[in-house]
């Protein structure tokens, strides 16, 4: 089957609806709002954010369908020649408000300029203030399970792409226990039918309910004091040096007009920079860090 660009981007509209659902569910006591915006230059979206759950003290689960002009920066970032351009997805970032509980990310989209010029991109991360390594494993896990009914070859391409993409260089260290990415997915770079990879795409992103609510529900009682939430604060501010400085979609809505409050929903409710800021020997803190630029760094 080809699927038209409108057939996918109805199917991530969908997306978003159910993740919406689930998170608001396993919350129990916020829920999201949404706001619809139009582009200048072409399409628009659907932004839905949630904030002060019982959970979940910011994220949104963001719907975007744009066309229009390519401007010439992203052409030559692209390497195309096409001036027009479709793209559309989902992109998710959850900052919980109890430490013990990882903030995610997940991001899967569509972007075409023609029917013989198109790809997909995505994939998800895991960012826990607290590295536990029982859950990065599982996380690692579910991860592969679904790319594995596709090819065996994408679990170990898509995590050493995550473990280079999700490496922030001027700290040295990984994001978070990074997780899978990939990018520009089409018949010649796969040998595949746009059925087959965005049927990929469609279970990459199915996946990301059942993950994180299993994280939600098993953290978000957690006992925490003080000392945590300072180290939440600490690592939320690696997350948005990350989004800032290094991420690409990040750019790409800048560059394209995008809506800029919907650009930065990825950012957290609160955050600090301390000029020194010390963590007790041996301890939680310690270890994270240590697994941070060690374990999935690019190698």
């Amino acid at each position: 089957m080809a699927y038209t660009r409108d057939e996918i981007a109805d199917w991530f509209r969908g997306l978003q609806l159910e993740i919406s659902a689930a998170i608001e569910a396993e919350d129990g006591k916020g829920r999201f709002e949404e706001e619809t915006w139009e582009r200048p230059g072409g399409g628009g979206g659907h932004t839905r954010v949630i904030e002060r759950g019982a959970v979940i003290e910011k994220g949104g689960v963001n719907f975007s369908a744009v066309h229009g002009t390519l401007p010439d920066k992203i052409k030559s970032a692209l390497k195309v020649d096409s001036d027009a351009f479709f793209a559309t997805g989902v992109s998710i970032v959850m900052h919980p408000e109890n430490p013990h509980v990882p903030i995610i990310h997940m991001n899967v989209r569509y972007f075409e300029m023609n029917d013989e010029v198109w790809w997909f991109g995505g994939g998800i991360d895991l960012t826990p203030h607290y590295v536990v390594e029982e859950d990065a494993n599982w996380f690692h896990n579910e991860l592969k399970a679904v790319c594995d009914q596709y090819d065996s070859q994408y679990y170990p391409r898509f995590a050493k792409w995550a473990d280079e993409y999700f490496y922030i260089k001027h700290r040295q260290e990984s994001r978070g226990v990074s997780g899978i990415f990939f990018d520009r997915l089409n018949t010649q770079t796969e040998g595949k039918g746009k059925a087959e990879l965005f049927a990929f795409v469609q279970d990459v992103g199915k996946r990301f309910a059942p993950i994180y609510t299993t994280l939600m529900r098993k953290y978000k009682d957690a006992v925490y004091n003080e000392q945590q939430k300072a180290w939440q604060m600490h690592r939320r501010s690696r997350y948005v040096e990350f989004n800032l400085v290094l991420d690409k979609g990040t750019k790409f809505g800048l560059d394209t007009d995008g809506r800029i409050d919907s650009i930065l929903m990825s950012l957290p409710p609160e955050t600090g920079w301390k000029y020194t800021q010390s963590w007790p020997e041996g301890g939680e803190e310690e270890r994270t860090q240590h697994y941070l630029r060690t374990v999935h760094v690019p190698k």
